[in-house]
C-alpha cells in the first residue's frame, strides 16, 4: 500500500486544521504520528480513513481517493479513543460486523483477545467500562488484518499490565505479516521503541517526518558534574538541562564522540522529550 498525502487542508469554518501538508508513507511499518492537542492529527486521521473529505489537496491510496470508496474502506480500519461501536450491539454483534466488513479478519485472533481482554460476548458497548470499550477496539483494530490500519489513543481507561499486553500482540502481530500501522498517542514512552518512522504534526503543518533510529540518534544525553557538563555545553544546541546535587543532565543534538572523550556518561534521549522540545519550537519546519 502506498499513501500520498498532496497539499492537505481541512478548515473548519474560520479554524485551519489542516494547512498544506505533503508526505508519502510508502512501506509497511510502525509509524508514530505524534503532535500536541489540536495540532490536527485527528483530521488526517479520518481524511485518510475515508470518513471525511479534505477542503483542498489530495491523499491518494495507491492512487485512489479513500472518501466514499468501499474497496478502499475495507483495507483501513481506523480505532478512536472512543465511539468507535453502536452502543445497542453486543460484542459478539460487533465482532461478526467487522468480521464481515473486514476481507484479511482474523476470527482465531479475536477469540483469542477476547479471552484475553476476558470480555463477555453477550454484554452491550453501552454497559461496557471505558477499558473493556478500548479492549474492544483493539482487538478490532488487530483481527482486521487490514492492510492500513490505525490507533488513535486505542487504550484509554486500559491500566499498565493490558497496555503492555496490547503492545506485545501488536508487535506479534506484525512480525507476522506486515502491514501499514499508524500509532497517535501520547504515552509515548510507553510506545517509542516500537516506532520505526515518526511523523510529527504541528498547528496543522508537517514539522517532521524521520527514521526513527536517525532521530533516536540525532541527540544525546551527557551526565556529569554541573561544571563538566556546563563547559561541555558551551556553542551546542540544547534541548533541556537539569540540575540536582551538584550533577548535571542535559539534552543536546549531536556530539556523541565528543561527549564520551569529555567523560561524561552518554545516554540516548527518549522519543517523548524530543518531540516536546520540537514542538515548543518557533516555526513551521523544524
Amino acid at each position: 500500500m502506498k499513501i500520498e498525502v498532496n497539499g492537505l487542508t481541512k478548515k473548519y469554518g474560520d479554524k485551519l486544521a489542516l494547512d498544506n501538508i505533503s508526505f508519502n508513507l510508502n512501506e509497511p511499518k510502525i509509524y508514530g504520528l505524534l503532535g500536541r492537542n489540536g495540532a490536527g492529527k485527528t483530521t488526517f486521521m479520518n481524511i485518510l480513513a475515508g470518513h471525511i473529505l479534505a477542503t483542498s489537496g489530495q491523499i491518494r491510496i495507491n492512487g485512489e481517493d479513500p472518501f466514499d470508496n468501499r474497496k478502499l474502506t475495507e483495507l483501513i480500519c481506523l480505532i478512536k479513543e472512543g465511539g468507535n461501536f453502536k452502543r445497542d450491539l453486543s460484542i459478539k454483534n460487533v465482532l461478526k460486523i467487522y468480521a464481515y466488513f473486514y476481507p484479511n479478519w482474523d476470527e482465531a485472533l479475536a477469540q483469542e483477545l477476547v479471552k484475553e481482554y476476558n470480555l463477555d460476548l453477550k454484554v452491550k458497548v453501552k454497559a461496557l467500562s471505558k477499558g473493556m470499550e478500548s479492549s474492544l477496539g483493539i482487538i478490532v483494530g488487530l483481527a482486521s488484518k487490514a492492510p492500513i490500519t490505525i490507533f488513535d489513543e486505542p487504550y484509554i481507561g486500559l491500566d499498565a499490565a493490558a497496555r503492555k499486553k496490547f503492545y506485545e500482540i501488536l508487535l506479534r502481530e506484525y512480525q507476522e505479516e506486515p502491514r501499514i500501522i499508524i500509532f497517535s498517542t501520547h504515552l509515548i514512552d510507553e510506545v517509542g521503541l516500537m516506532f520505526e518512522e515518526v511523523i510529527i504534526i504541528q498547528d496543522g503543518k508537517l514539522a517532521l517526518q524521520e527514521n526513527a533510529d536517525t532521530l533516536r540518534d540525532s541527540a544525546i544525553s551527557v551526565s556529569g558534574t554541573t561544571e563538566q557538563v556546563e563547559a561541555f555545553l558551551e556553542d551546542k544546541e540544547v534541548i533541556m538541562k537539569k540540575q540536582l546535587a551538584g550533577m548535571m543532565t542535559a539534552y543536546i543534538f549531536g556530539h556523541v564522540e565528543e561527549a564520551k572523550q569529555s567523560g561524561l556518561a552518554v545516554e540516548g534521549v527518549p522519543i517523548q522529550e524530543l518531540m516536546i522540545y520540537l514542538t515548543e519550537r518557533k516555526g513551521s519546519k523544524l
